[in-house]
This record gives C-alpha cells, sequence and structure tokens, in this order.
C-alpha cells in the first residue's frame, strides 16, 4: 500500500515548487537535500528503488525502499520497505576489517534478491556509518570503510561518489525527525504541530524538536540549531546528538571503564547488576570482565547514583520539552519491549515516570534474576536518568514508542534515502 505522505514528500519532487536547503548558524549546513536544481524529471511510469545501509554500533542494517510513480505526470508514492540486520556492528570489526565488509556483502543478497535484475545498475547504494565508527580511531574506521568500497564496486548496483561514509551525528537527528514526521502525515502544508524524536543507539543518542518558544531559540546554544524550509515553510529545529551517550557507552561509564588506563585482568562492578554475576562482554571489539558488588549495595538507589553521574549536567535542557511530546525509538523502544511496558508489533505510549517506575520493579529484585540481559536494571535506570536528568523532562512527559509507522522503519534511513534519490535525480 502507498502512503499519503510518501505523495505529500514526492509532491516536492515532482514540481519542485519548494526546495530544502539545511543551515547551521546561518551558514549552509546540508547543502543538496532536495534542491529544487536537482529536481527530476519523470518521463515514464515505472518502479525505482533505493538501497541505504545503517553501520550502527550494535550491528548493519540494510534498507531497501520502493517508489512508484503510476502514470506520468503524477506523483511517486513510496510502496513498501525491506529491512534486514545483522550483527555486531561494523566496530567490532576494528581489526578485521574485510571480514567486517563480508556482513554488508551479506546484506547486499537481500537487495539483490528483492529488487528486479533489470533495476540493479541504477539503483543506488549507500552506507552510512554512525556513532560506532566515530568512536574509533580515524584510520581503525577508514579501513573499515574502504573494505566496504570495494564490497561496493563489486555489486551490481549504482555507487555514487561518497557512497560509503561517517555521518554527522546531527545529520541523524535531523533526518530521522524528517522521517517520523512525514510518516505521520505532520509536515503536510504548512502545518507546524510536529512531534519531537528521541533516537537511542549504542554509542551516541540524538534529540530533535520543533521549538514553539521564542525563548527556546532565544536560550538554545547557537550549534543546536538548524533552519531549513519545506513545502514554503520554514522550520527551525532544536537538534543535537550526544557521542558516549548511547546505551552500550553510557554501561561503560557506569562501570567506570572509560576511567581505566588498563582493562586486563579487571573486573567492572556495579550496583546496577546482580551481585552473583561474573561475565564478560565484548563492545567495540573490545572484552570487558564484569560483575556485581559482592559486599556493597545494590538495588534501585545505589544504581541510580551510579548513572546519574554519568548524565548529570553534561547535557543541554530545554525547558519547552517538559511540555512536548516526543517519538521515541531504537533502545528506549527496546528496553519498554524486554520488559512487557508495550507490545512488540503495535508499540504503545508511556510516560517518562514508566521508566522509572520499571527500573525500581527491576533493580530491587536482583536477586530474582534470572533470564534476559544482565544489564537490564543498569539500562532501566540510565534512560531515566537520560529522560529526567538529562535532558529535563517532566516525569509526565508522554512519550510514543514505535519501531515502525505505517509499517516502516523509524530512524534517520528513509530521510536519507529521500535525500540520495532527489541528488541523483531518480525518478522516473
Amino acid at each position: 500500500m502507498g502512503t499519503s505522505w510518501g505523495t505529500a514528500f514526492f509532491m516536492l519532487v515532482a514540481s519542485c515548487v519548494c526546495s530544502t536547503v539545511f543551515h547551521r548558524d546561518q551558514q549552509t549546513w546540508f547543502e543538496g537535500i532536495f534542491l529544487s536544481s536537482m529536481c527530476p524529471i519523470n518521463v515514464s511510469a515505472s518502479t525505482f528503488y533505493g538501497i541505504m545501509f545503517d553501520a550502527g554500533s550494535t550491528g548493519t542494517r540494510i534498507h531497501v525502499y520502493t517508489f512508484v510513480q503510476k502514470i506520468p505526470g503524477e506523483l511517486p508514492i513510496l510502496e513498501g520497505e525491506i529491512f534486514e540486520s545483522v550483527k555486531p556492528g561494523l566496530s567490532a570489526f576494528v581489526d578485521q576489517p574485510k571480514q567486517g565488509a563480508e556482513t554488508v556483502q551479506e546484506l547486499l543478497e537481500v537487495a539483490k534478491d528483492s529488487i528486479p535484475r533489470s533495476h540493479w545498475k541504477r539503483t543506488p547504494v549507500v552506507l552510512k556509518a554512525t556513532a560506532g565508527l566515530r568512536l574509533l580511531p580515524e584510520e581503525k574506521a577508514e579501513a573499515l570503510l574502504f573494505e566496504v568500497r570495494e564490497i561496493f564496486k563489486k555489486s551490481p548496483f549504482l555507487v555514487p561518489d561518497d557512497s560509503v561514509s561517517i555521518m554527522d551525528g546531527s545529520y541523524e537527528g535531523v533526518l530521522a525527525w524528517v522521517t517520523v514526521n512525514f510518516l505521520t502525515g505532520q509536515l503536510h502544508g504548512h502545518s507546524q504541530e510536529t512531534m519531537g524524536t528521541l533516537d537511542l543507539g549504542g554509542a551516541s543518542t540524538q534529540i530533535t524538536f520543533l521549538p514553539q518558544l521564542e525563548k527556546t531559540l532565544e536560550q538554545t546554544p547557537r550549534g543546536y540549531l538548524t533552519s531549513f524550509e519545506m513545502f514554503n515553510s520554514t522550520y527551525k529545529l532544536y537538534t543535537h546528538s550526544y557521542l558516549g551517550f548511547g546505551l552500550k557507552a553510557a554501561r561503560l561509564a557506569t562501570l567506570g571503564a572509560l576511567e581505566t588506563e588498563g582493562i586486563d585482568g579487571h573486573t567492572f562492578r556495579s550496583a546496577c547488576l546482580p551481585r552473583w554475576l561474573e561475565a564478560e562482554w565484548i563492545f567495540g571489539g573490545v572484552k570487558y570482565q564484569y560483575g556485581g558488588n559482592q559486599e556493597g549495595e545494590v538495588g534501585f538507589e545505589p544504581c541510580y547514583a551510579e548513572v546519574l553521574r554519568v548524565v548529570q549536567g553534561k547535557l543541554h535542557q530545554p525547558d519547552e520539552v517538559q511540555r512536548s511530546s516526543f517519538y521515541a525509538f531504537s533502545y528506549y523502544y527496546d528496553r519498554a519491549v524486554d520488559t512487557d511496558m508495550i507490545d512488540y508489533e503495535k508499540g504503545g505510549v508511556l510516560k517518562v515516570d514508566d521508566f522509572e517506575r520499571k527500573a525500581k520493579e527491576v533493580c530491587d529484585n536482583l536477586e530474582n534474576f534470572t533470564s534476559g540481559s544482565p544489564f537490564l536494571c543498569m539500562d532501566l535506570s540510565y534512560i531515566t536518568a537520560l529522560l529526567k536528568d538529562g535532558f529535563g523532562f517532566a516525569g509526565s512527559t508522554i512519550l510514543q514508542l514505535t519501531k515502525k509507522v505505517n509499517n516502516i522503519e523509524t530512524g534517520w534511513a528513509l530521510g536519507a534515502t529521500f535525500h540520495l534519490l532527489q541528488s541523483l535525480g531518480i525518478s522516473h
């Protein structure tokens, strides 16, 4: 089924009435997105495709989007998406770049199976790496990207310039906001009624929303504001990406592993873990030994004190978020599903306080822990601290937890694919 918001988006593509250029502090920030000068010419009815790889810190995902223009001169619509993923992420192959690239090759087979052979040569493929690779030394990250480029060159698909790169964290927030608000129809016409977005990855987290108060614009640091025009409307977004504040990076910070010179032979302990626990965990290609407090306190209060040190005073707190509603996805969604707060398929609506309530329930019963992630108490406590003490959300703030909207994955990938197709002038 095509979606109405897809039609709305491609009104921009087909008519070229509006152009979209992102700006940061009055300087062109993201030139090329939706530029009218690149407006494609539709010459025949057809189906066309876009392939977007999301190389995150915890896994690599492929999104294969299908777009259809049924009648020449009319507007194309989004027909659907095929999504697959593999674990671990590319950053886990920091010393085996060829092996890491093989995981991308595996996912490329999904695209070949999904797209008719006759369309391969004109279907663009792009990989955008996020926080996992941003945290690696530059030469290590580049070695991984080089091997992926070699895989792409051997593929039957269209490989644009700069097809494999590390994406700036702020792009993630803006493009995820565009995706969600297109999927929900909030950007049609001149509406300024939009939803904010919260994305919690493994290594970084993003917050993006459209401020309604002049006070927010006046008090926000300049680097946190981005302006663009769409459908004859101007949007000035609050957006920021916090590297090192993703869920798994926060685990290391909570354990104190980021402050330790050498980790060999060292066991990191936390009040957020079952007292009897002794285990190992690999993140970013590094193996960590960790366990519970064998003699000290465990439970919600001491655990919360640990995670609070990670976020308190380190994030900007716009007052307006206390009165706003947000879509939240990635690990916000996953941990809510893991603890039966929402349905896996349907998602659900929660208050920020619901995360705190569940954190207390899990953390104060660690002695009964029998299955699932041993980090569940720590993760829920961190999410609570991030939302309340980091971003400054009120406990009553409503969050819409979702994995898909209109059967399309949330996140930045669809917005990035819009950019890709538009910049290449791909439409028929």
